[in-house]
């Protein structure tokens, strides 16, 4: 009998220990709530998501339907990263609002390309073509800068990241530059010789990046990294090491295999 209930006092407190070992476990592992805007950033996370659970990081997706709260929420406690801007955007936000919130790590460029339903290369563009753009400010400045990439035109050195019609400087072609709303490019293309579009919205109209860009984006025809996309946290847990961890794990190849396979050349990889 005293056998018997030493053995079950032993087991007893192997449990209580095995419980308290556990609780312990449990609590040293840390959440993290990430915002994102869109049903794109799902699936970019996924091999993020795992990779850092097996490091005791527990990640949260928390989705925005537009651009106007992920810095907000950041701002105020109520997410602990996001990521769905570019370094411009970011840089404005906190000029106007005053956010405690700075880049940790840069993540891709949205490629911004040049499409046509008339001709299959840039090189067959003529005198007095019609090319329309996206005529908001930055991304008016973005087509621009790719129109000078793909060499048609060239703009004033001194014009800045968003240049404008006004900062050409060349056009030998005399190319009719025709901006219109953003979503409403793609919907024109037999209407103009050629027009630069969004990635998304080149995907949602049935357009695909890789296979009917007669130009595609690059890198390179940008002055800095400003339309690169980041990851954004409180200037106070810029240094900590799960937010380390993440960038981590998101600048990585298994991140890169998802742009290739899910997104049809929309995203270019933007880390060193």
């Amino acid at each position: 009998m005293k056998l018997g209930k030493l053995f079950t006092a032993v087991m007893v407190l192997l449990l209580v220990i095995a419980a308290s070992s556990g609780v312990a476990r449990a609590a040293d592992r840390i959440k993290v709530k990430v915002g994102i805007v869109g049903e794109s950033g799902q699936e970019i996370w996924k091999p993020v998501v795992e990779k850092v659970k097996a490091e005791g990081i527990d990640i949260e997706l928390v989705s925005f339907s537009d651009y106007v709260l992920p810095n907000s929420a950041l701002d105020a406690g109520e997410i602990d990263l996001n990521a769905f801007q570019h370094h411009l955007y970011l840089n404005n936000e906190v000029k106007t609002k005053g956010y405690k919130i700075t880049s940790v790590g840069d993540t891709f460029l949205s490629a911004m390309s040049v499409y046509s339903s008339k001709i299959k290369s840039v090189k067959e563009l003529k005198e007095g073509d019609r090319i329309a753009l996206p005529n908001d400010l930055i991304n008016l400045g973005r087509a621009l800068t790719v129109l000078q990439g793909a060499g048609v035109i060239k703009l004033e050195p001194a014009a800045g990241l968003t240049p404008d019609v006004t900062d050409i400087v060349e056009n030998p072609l005399k190319l009719d530059i025709f901006p219109v709303e953003a979503p409403q490019v793609p919907s024109i293309l037999p209407d103009v010789a050629a027009g630069v579009i969004n990635g998304n919205y080149a995907v949602d109209f049935g357009l695909s990046p890789r296979n009917d860009a007669i130009f595609y984006d690059d890198l390179t025809f940008y002055k800095d990294d400003s339309y690169v996309n980041i990851i954004a946290v409180k200037i106070e847990n810029a240094e900590k090491d799960y937010v380390k961890k993440i960038v981590k794990a998101y600048q990585s190849d298994e991140v890169k295999k998802v742009f290739e396979d899910y997104f049809d050349g929309s995203y270019l990889p933007a880390w060193k």
